[in-house]
C-alpha cells in the first residue's frame, strides 16, 4: 500500500483480510507459540530461510499488522514493536552499541530518556554527551572518535523545542553514524523524520498513537538508509556468535538493523509487547490523523488564551507566533504542533503544584497523548529525580506546568483552568 495516503494506511496497511479469515477488523492473536509443519519447517524458520511465526516474543500476527502499519506511516522499510516506548529506546541502543561507544543527544528530553542516557547506559560502558540542540553545530562539536549515534526528539518533551532535523541529520551523516529520532509527541500524522534524514524512528505507542490511555507499547521503525558496512559497526559485518555466524549486513542489507533488533534484541532482552496491548493500540492508530488535527487546534487556541491570563507569566507552544520555535514549527510541523503546552505561573513551585491539584477536567497524572486532557507539574514529579541543573537543561523550571490537551470542548478547558487559577489568589 505504498502509494496510499496516510489516512488509508492508518486503516488498512499490514492487514491482508484473506490471510486472516476474511476479518475486516484486525484479529487479536492472544497466543504464545505456533505449530510447525514438521522439523524441517521449524529449522527453516529458525535459520531465516522461510518467513513465519515462531514464538510471540519474536513475532505475532497481530503485532505484525501494527509493525507493517507503523513502517508504512513513517516511510520505513520495517518496524519492530516493543513493550513500551522506553523498551523501544533501550532495545535500539543495545542493538546498535557496545561498551566503549558514545552517543550525542539533545539535552531537551523526556525525563526517563535523560536518565537512560545519563545513568543506566554508563553502567554498561556507553556514555552520552548532552548538547543544546538550538544550534546544530553543537552536535558536531560533541562528536568523538567513538560516537556511534546521534539522537533527538522531533518535538521535545517538555521543552517543546522544534529542532532543525535536516541540519542535524547532516552532522550524523558526515560522522557515519545513524540519526535516531523519537517522534512520540509529534507522531507521523504531523511529521515524518525519515523525510528529513532520520535513519531510525522511535515511538512510545502508549501516547498519541494509542490515544486513550489503555495500553503500553513502543515501536522502532527502520528507514533502511544507513550503511552499517562503513567500518563503525563490526557487529553488523562480522559473524554473529549469537546467531550461528550470521553476517547481518551481508545477509540482510538495508534491513540489517531492524532484523538484529528482532532476532537478537527481542530474543535476548525480551521487551516484547502483549498482543492484546498491540490490538488496543491499533484501534487508536486508525483515528490518529483526525485526532491530531483537532488536538493541535485545541492546543493552539488554549495557548493563545493562556497568554492573556494575569496569573500566567509565560507560555510555550511552538504554534504561537511569539514562540522562538514558530518558524521551525511551520517548516517541520505545518499540519499542527501537537497537544503539549507548557506555561509558568506567579508564585512559582508551590503555585504550580496547587493549580495542578485543583483542575477537574485536566487529570493530574504522568502521561501524555490521551483524548482526555491531562496536567502535571514536572519539577515535582516526572523530572524530580534530576538535579536543578539537569532540570534546567531539559527545559523544566520550578514554575512549569505541562498540559496535554485532549478533545474536550475548548470553552470547558478554559473554564477548568480559570477555576484552578483562582485557588492561588485565595
Amino acid at each position: 500500500m505504498s502509494d496510499s495516503k496516510f489516512a488509508t494506511n492508518a486503516l488498512h496497511a499490514g492487514h491482508d483480510v484473506k490471510a486472516h479469515g476474511g476479518t475486516r477488523a484486525v484479529p487479536l492473536y492472544q497466543n504464545t507459540s505456533y505449530v510447525f509443519e514438521d522439523s524441517d519447517h521449524a529449522a527453516n524458520l529458525f535459520n531465516l530461510s522461510q518467513p513465519g511465526f515462531i514464538y510471540t516474543r519474536l513475532n505475532n500476527p497481530t503485532n505484525d499488522v501494527l509493525e507493517q502499519r507503523m513502517a508504512a506511516l513513517e516511510g520505513g522499510i520495517a518496524s519492530v514493536a516493543t513493550a513500551s516506548g522506553m523498551a523501544a529506546l533501550s532495545t535500539t541502543f543495545l542493538t546498535l552499541l557496545k561498551s566503549g561507544d558514545h552517543i550525542v543527544t539533545s539535552n531537551s528530553l523526556y525525563g526517563g530518556t535523560y536518565n537512560l542516557f545519563g545513568v543506566t547506559l554508563p553502567r554498561l560502558g556507553i556514555t552520552t554527551t548532552f548538547v543544546d540542540p538550538s544550534d546544530p553545530a553543537n552536535f558536531e562539536k560533541a562528536l568523538q572518535d567513538n560516537t556511534r549515534a546521534v539522537f533527538v526528539e522531533s518535538l521535545g518533551n517538555p521543552k517543546l523545542d522544534v529542532l532543525d532535523l535536516k541540519a542535524i541529520s547532516e552532522v550524523a551523516k558526515k560522522a557515519k553514524v545513524p540519526f535516531i529520532v523519537d517522534n512520540t509527541v509529534a507522531t507521523p500524522a504531523l511529521i515524518n523524520p525519515i523525510e528529513h534524514g532520520a535513519n531510525i524512528v522511535i515511538h512510545a505507542l502508549t501516547k498519541y498513537i494509542n490515544g486513550n490511555g489503555t495500553a503500553l507499547g513502543g515501536a522502532i521503525v527502520d528507514a533502511g538508509t544507513f550503511d552499517y558496512s562503513n567500518g563503525n559497526f563490526p557487529e553488523f559485518t562480522e559473524p554473529s556468535p549469537g546467531y550461528h555466524g550470521l553476517v547481518y549486513h551481508e545477509a540482510l542489507g538495508p534491513a540489517a538493523f531492524i532484523a538484529k533488533a528482532r532476532i537478537e534484541g527481542l530474543r535476548d532482552l525480551g521487551a516484547a509487547p502483549s498482543p492484546f496491548n498491540i490490538w488496543q493500540i491499533i484501534q487508536g492508530l486508525e483515528t490518529l490523523e483526525v485526532r491530531m488535527k483537532h488536538i493541535s487546534e485545541n492546543a493552539l487556541a488554549l495557548a493563545e488564551w493562556l497568554q492573556g491570563r494575569d496569573v500566567v507569566t509565560w507560555v510555550n507552544y511552538p504554534g504561537l507566533k511569539s514562540s522562538r520555535y514558530y518558524d521551525l514549527g511551520q517548516k517541520y510541523l505545518p499540519k499542527g504542533q501537537s497537544g503539549l503546552i507548557t506555561f509558568g505561573v506567579k508564585g512559582g513551585f508551590e503555585s504550580a503544584k496547587k493549580i495542578a491539584d485543583h483542575t477537574k477536567l485536566f487529570s493530574l497524572l504522568a502521561n501524555i497523548g490521551d483524548t482526555k486532557s491531562l496536567i502535571i507539574h514536572p519539577a515535582s514529579t516526572t523530572h524530580q529525580q534530576l538535579d536543578d541543573e539537569a532540570q534546567e537543561s531539559t527545559g523544566v523550571t520550578k514554575d512549569l506546568i505541562r498540559l496535554s490537551v485532549g478533545l474536550e470542548d475548548i470553552d470547558d478547558l478554559k473554564a477548568d483552568l480559570e477555576n484552578a487559577f483562582a485557588t492561588i489568589d485565595a
